[in-house]
């Protein structure tokens, strides 16, 4: 029989964990503050911002959005965030992706303090969790993780394949499951073939972006499917990079898009601002 995530469910719980941790920092007189930089006004990362920001709010995090112009330069950015690391006020930073064509990915991230970074992306971050001793990671497949914990999905020796090897979400994946001792392929665009690694999988995670990319002939019977996509097909109707109707009934779990992943990425994020501040709190000079 087939479990479908309640991914909303998921958070929540997970969520209901943060106000005592939130009161505690209070107590201290020290509120967790993250702030996330929007540099132009893209209409898919001002929804993810809002949702991050409603979130926060309701915690008790002190949540700010700095809103720059898609014309800003690198310099003038690197400076903003420059300020941020040095505002002991501040605990976490994020950047909002993606950014304006003419402006450095890369070496944005990389100026964002690692002990302040609440994505996960820095390069200091990556290593560590590629290192094992992971410290900040990237929300996404930190909520792929507690949905493998909560549903019990047994990790050590299994076959796990991620498709799609971006920095947010495939490769810090990819070692989180080596770090819980899974046996870890990652395929992706150029992989030979695909259907015939996929079916090796006890457990398959998508993220490329693909509306209903995976479909049944490629997913073995009593996987576990999880389904990081969110497409917008010509209808306006949001789905996944799964073939859903198809795929479910072959699966022991399956994440549905909406309200799968999503909103795990979302608590994830907060979870994270309140230990960033935490760790913070604890390492000031007395």
């Amino acid at each position: 029989m087939t479990t479908v995530v309640d991914g909303r469910a998921l958070a929540n719980d997970l969520l209901n964990a943060l106000p005592p941790r939130i009161q505690s920092l209070q107590a201290q007189g020290v509120v967790p503050a993250l702030r996330i930089i929007q540099v132009g006004d893209d209409p898919a990362s001002t929804l993810y911002i809002r949702n991050k920001e409603r979130r926060a709010a309701k915690l008790g995090i002190d949540v700010a959005v700095i809103q720059l112009p898609a014309t800003v330069s690198q310099a003038e950015l690197l400076a903003k965030i420059a300020a941020l690391n040095a505002d002991p006020a501040v605990h976490a930073i994020l950047v909002q992706m993606p950014l304006p064509g003419h402006l450095d990915d890369a070496a944005v991230v990389a100026a964002i303090d690692p002990a302040k970074d609440a994505d996960g992306f820095t390069p200091t971050n990556a290593g560590r969790l590629w290192s094992g001793d992971p410290g900040p990671v990237p929300a996404t497949p930190a909520g792929i993780m507690a949905i493998l914990q909560r549903y019990k999905v047994p990790l050590r020796g299994a076959r796990a394949v991620m498709v799609g090897r971006s920095r947010i979400v495939g490769r810090p994946m990819a070692a989180m499951l080596l770090n819980a001792d899974a046996t870890v392929t990652v395929a992706h665009s150029q992989t030979k073939d695909l259907a015939s690694v996929t079916r090796t999988a006890d457990i398959v995670i998508i993220a490329v972006g693909i509306p209903h990319f995976l479909t049944a002939a490629m997913v073995k019977p009593g996987a576990v499917v999880i389904d990081v996509g969110i497409d917008r097909l010509a209808d306006g109707k949001v789905t996944g990079d799964v073939d859903f109707a198809a795929v479910a009934p072959l699966t022991s779990v399956i994440t549905p898009v909406p309200r799968g992943v999503g909103p795990l990425t979302v608590a994830e994020l907060m979870i994270q601002t309140v230990a960033l501040t935490e760790s913070q709190v604890r390492h000031e000079p007395s």
